[in-house]
């Protein structure tokens, strides 16, 4: 069964926090906060760039999601000001960077080769929770890639534990009463094959606009009930992943290629056009970056 929780909630300012402060905070309790992180003007511009998106969606006809709820996924080309500002802020890369870089080497004849693959964009959505939804029940959303974690202790984490790190910014005022993620803090330590335990110990991701809850995925967490009648909480969530998983939503798909063809390229790299070092993702024996950038390439070692 899970362990008694002894793991508290930092929350930083998201201009001046460091990485081994954020990275440190997130291998203690599983999730922190970075306090205005995003500003009013660039927040606006987010909001503009998906409201007609969330305006067209409908009611969802699964459990997973209440039918309060509208979503926005394929942010990369439907919000470009989010993608910029947030997925490819510096500090969010370089959190990305340590805790989800895999390193490895191996042996190609008498040679030893060293191997590093980098993260990349996992998935994006928009969620936009209405008066009267459910509380979805809490999950890890590191299930997709069938994790297998044994329990261990704060002081035991290792960056190769985790598959997945997700980034949630509110859009809205987000508080208890309309609908707060819910998490519970040092369950990323656990067990996988344990439930969440007691919902006592969750804590609410209550923000106002602009701060950033920082969740590694193998903490137990879910949205939580909108008891409001008349306030809606949009969140921005998005997750990273190691670079040679197969990615939750489906990149070359959700972002139309003649749109991924302007985009810089390290938002090209970061949704997938690139190798996993040392030769994952390649397309007719290349580097994908090579097609989206119109770069003509011979055959070489990737």
């Amino acid at each position: 069964m899970p362990s008694a929780r002894t793991a508290t909630v930092d929350s930083f300012d998201g201009s001046t926090a460091t990485a081994e402060e954020v990275v440190s905070s997130l291998a203690r309790n599983g999730g922190c906060f970075l306090r205005g992180f995003v500003d009013r003007k660039n927040l606006d511009t987010m909001i503009k760039e998906v409201q007609p998106h969330v305006d067209a969606d409908v009611p969802w006809e699964g459990k997973f999601f209440p039918k309060e709820t509208r979503r926005v996924n394929g942010l990369p080309t439907k919000s470009p000001t989010y993608t910029e500002i947030v997925l490819a802020n510096p500090l969010f890369v370089e959190v990305s960077k340590r805790l989800l870089t895999t390193k490895t080497s191996s042996w190609l004849g008498a040679t030893e080769e060293h191997y590093v693959s980098l993260p990349q964009l996992n998935s994006t959505s928009v969620l936009a929770i209405g008066p009267g939804a459910a509380a979805q029940s809490l999950h890890r959303d590191d299930i997709l890639h069938h994790t297998r974690l044994p329990q261990i202790t704060a002081d035991q984490y290792t960056m190769d534990r985790d598959t997945a790190l997700g980034i949630f910014l509110a859009a809205s005022r987000t508080t208890v009463a309309n609908g707060a993620t819910r998490f519970i803090p040092g369950s990323h330590l656990d067990d996988s094959a344990d439930g969440p335990g007691n919902e006592d110990d969750a804590v609410f991701a209550e923000m106002d606009p602009g701060d950033v809850f920082l969740m590694l995925a193998s903490c137990f967490h879910g949205g939580s009930a909108n008891t409001t009648t008349d306030e809606t909480r949009m969140l921005f969530a998005s997750f990273m992943c190691r670079g040679y998983l197969r990615q939750e939503e489906n990149q070359f798909l959700a972002n139309p290629i003649e749109a991924v063809k302007k985009m810089p390229e390290h938002i090209q790299r970061m949704i997938g056009y690139s190798v996993s070092n040392p030769y994952c993702g390649w397309v007719d024996l290349k580097d994908p970056i090579t097609f989206v950038k119109d770069v003509k390439v011979g055959y070489t070692d990737l």
